[in-house]
């Protein structure tokens, strides 16, 4: 009995956790966390780059100033996730978090990276979460992950519990230039002038499909962060159990600065801070921000 035991705890202690490029994972939880990240792939011209692996942050804002066209992105392929799995011992359970399906085919590659490997090792346990958020969400989720690990969830329990999870993640954006959207051509260029002109700033947030939509144009910045952290208290009114986890592109100073008012005005048990990857950076522009936490049931 107590053989069975031991090994039962052994496989609840031992499940990798594992995500994409498109999550912005904050140094304080990265340190804590055994997470394997795989790269997502950056262009700037005709140069390929892997993202944090072969080009910094600081390289990519560097080029990002330098160059007249926004870099383009590609997610992991097939057989980097195939890689990826199978650096992991045979006998370590996988839970691969995904970048949202809605944004990307990241999702649909790290199912067809399992499907490779199972065919070889079909007795392996890998399951792909379509986590239908991005960024920090990714990070709420991975923090949620290791809790529920430390409390000794088996690998099934934790599998269900995250699929619950992503339908209760909120994720809000605030933008403070357009200047990235209408480069990239997410925006309609006369459409961003005259909102430029007019000084509208997007608020947005992640739908319940997983893509990313405009909730209100407020005008000037200063209103836009009210608003921005209003939302908060209309998704949950729950906060002391709850932590929030926020992402800044290149704007350390102005991020702190929200983020101690959302935790002046809301008390949660917790709040992280990451700086965002290529991959959000790339749309967001200078100053945007993203928070991610869980909603009320």
């Amino acid at each position: 009995m107590k053989a069975t035991h031991k090994s039962e705890l052994g496989e609840m202690m031992h499940i990798q956790l594992m995500t994409d490029g498109g999550a912005d994972i904050p140094k304080r939880l990265s340190d804590l966390l055994n997470v394997k990240v795989v790269p997502l792939y950056l262009y700037f011209q005709n140069q390929e780059y892997r993202a944090g692996v072969t080009i910094d942050l600081e390289t990519f804002y560097q080029k990002m100033t330098e160059s007249d066209e926004l870099p383009r992105s590609s997610s992991p392929s097939p057989n980097d996730f195939y890689d990826a799995y199978k650096q992991v011992d045979p006998n370590t359970p996988i839970i691969m978090l995904s970048l949202s399906e809605g944004l990307s085919v990241t999702y649909e590659n790290a199912v067809l990276g399992k499907n490779m490997v199972l065919e070889e090792e079909p007795e392996r346990q890998i399951e792909v979460i379509n986590s239908k958020t991005a960024s920090c969400g990714l990070a709420l989720l991975l923090h949620e992950a290791k809790s529920k690990i430390e409390e000794n969830y088996s690998y099934q329990q934790l599998v269900e519990h995250l699929h619950e999870r992503v339908e209760q993640t909120s994720s809000l954006f605030v933008l403070k230039t357009l200047e990235n959207l209408i480069r990239g051509g997410r925006l309609d260029r006369v459409k961003g002038t005259i909102a430029k002109t007019l000084n509208i700033k997007p608020l947005m947030r992640g739908s319940d499909e997983g893509t990313i939509e405009v909730t209100e144009k407020v005008r000037g910045d200063k209103k836009s962060i009210r608003r921005f952290i209003e939302q908060i208290g209309e998704y949950t009114k729950d906060f002391e159990d709850k932590i929030i986890a926020m992402s800044h592109c290149n704007a350390e100073s102005r991020a702190s600065k929200v983020l101690s008012e959302i935790k002046n005005k809301y008390p949660f048990k917790d709040a992280y801070l990451a700086e965002m990857g290529p991959l959000i950076a790339t749309y967001a522009g200078e100053g945007g921000l993203v928070i991610s936490f869980f909603k009320d049931k």
